[in-house]
């Protein structure tokens, strides 16, 4: 049991259980025990590897979409180059390079980051040494210019309520105590306004999770947007609407029961696109699958350029890593892409308007 496992029992215990959202929460973000505040969780020797790990191709291509829907909008300087949860900072240093040749980019940019880890900040700020990016808590303290945004695997980590429908009605799933363990209940029946809408795609028994903060941060992006001028890429595992139990543990690369350790394992669940669209100000693509998007942007024809250079296992790789990104049974199929955009301005490069 670890340490986080007793403070919420405990918790439990005196106030009552706790809906799957705050105990996602404490869970990542607990100042002394959770997940993101006590680690750095990214690559081969932590729980997870990311697209920007996979390859640097992932990374140099979003760039140059930003970079492309900057100029499209004018080249507007200065604007603000950011990104949310930019983990050890290599999906923002592949952009930079990517972005280097771009004439006035790099001279209009302020590289700003929203990380709300301390061992994450200080292993972006080595990675981006020379770039003086200015770190954030949150997307509200972001300068008031154009903003042009990453991210990537974000939302995924965003907490969410899980409701299960009875009837006309809906029972949430709670985090409770049983036998001395954190278990899953289920709170009384009560019909909801907010989930009205779906009783018209959803039968008794069906599962939908709501994520409050992220269509919050999704609405803060796009008054920005709408406002200031701009373009976000969101990268995320998902679909356009909720649909099931998605929420899943991952440490050492591997699946574990999301109550069996509470702090020690990465807590996400799928990304519903649908409602973040929806709430909105600013225009929004259509959804479409991470390979398809790539191969829009090229990666085929980049990923052979680099090729020429390599042989051997290193040439293997890179193979793989090509495949890995785009290949439909892969991550190509599964992880989605959406952009903002103002209602003025072309979608980013490889994205398309919503029909």
């Amino acid at each position: 049991m670890t340490a986080l496992s007793e403070i919420l029992i405990r918790q439990i215990r005196t106030i009552g259980a706790m809906n799957v959202a705050d105990y996602m929460a404490a869970c990542l973000m607990h100042p002394e025990h959770g997940y993101y505040t006590t680690r750095d969780p990214l690559g081969r020797s932590g729980d997870f590897v990311t697209a920007p790990e996979i390859s640097q191709m992932f990374g140099e291509l979003l760039g140059l979409s930003l970079a492309q829907a900057w100029m499209d909008q004018g080249a507007p300087n200065p604007f603000a180059l950011a990104e949310l949860g930019p983990g050890r900072g290599t999906l923002m240093a592949d952009v930079l390079r990517a972005t280097r040749h771009v004439p006035g980019f790099h001279e209009a940019m302020e590289v700003h980051l929203v990380e709300a880890s301390a061992p994450l900040r200080q292993v972006q700020a080595e990675t981006l040494e020379g770039y003086a990016p200015t770190w954030h808590d949150g997307v509200g303290t972001l300068p008031e210019r154009p903003l042009f945004l990453l991210a990537n695997e974000f939302f995924d980590a965003l907490p969410m309520r899980q409701f299960l429908r009875d009837g006309d009605g809906w029972r949430e799933r709670m985090v409770t105590v049983t036998e001395d363990r954190l278990a899953l209940g289920l709170s009384e029946s009560a019909p909801l306004d907010a989930l009205a809408d779906r009783l018209v795609d959803t039968e008794d028994g069906d599962l939908v999770e709501t994520s409050a903060p992220a269509v919050s941060l999704a609405a803060q992006i796009g008054e920005r947007i709408a406002r200031n001028g701009g373009a976000a890429l969101i990268v995320d595992y998902g679909s356009w609407a909720s649909k099931g139990d998605t929420l899943q543990a991952v440490a050492g690369h591997r699946k574990r029961d999301p109550l069996e350790a509470p702090g020690e394992a990465d807590l996400t669940g799928h990304v519903a696109f649908g409602p973040m669209a929806a709430a909105t100000p600013c225009a929004h693509t259509a959804l479409v699958p991470q390979g398809v998007f790539l191969e829009r942007l090229g990666i085929t024809a980049r990923a052979q350029a680099l090729a020429r250079r390599l042989t051997g296992a290193a040439l293997e790789n890179h193979i793989a890593a090509h495949r890995r990104l785009t290949h439909p049974d892969e991550m190509g199929h599964l992880f989605k892409v959406m952009g903002f955009h103002p209602d003025t301005a072309p979608p980013p490069p490889g994205l398309l308007h919503d029909a």
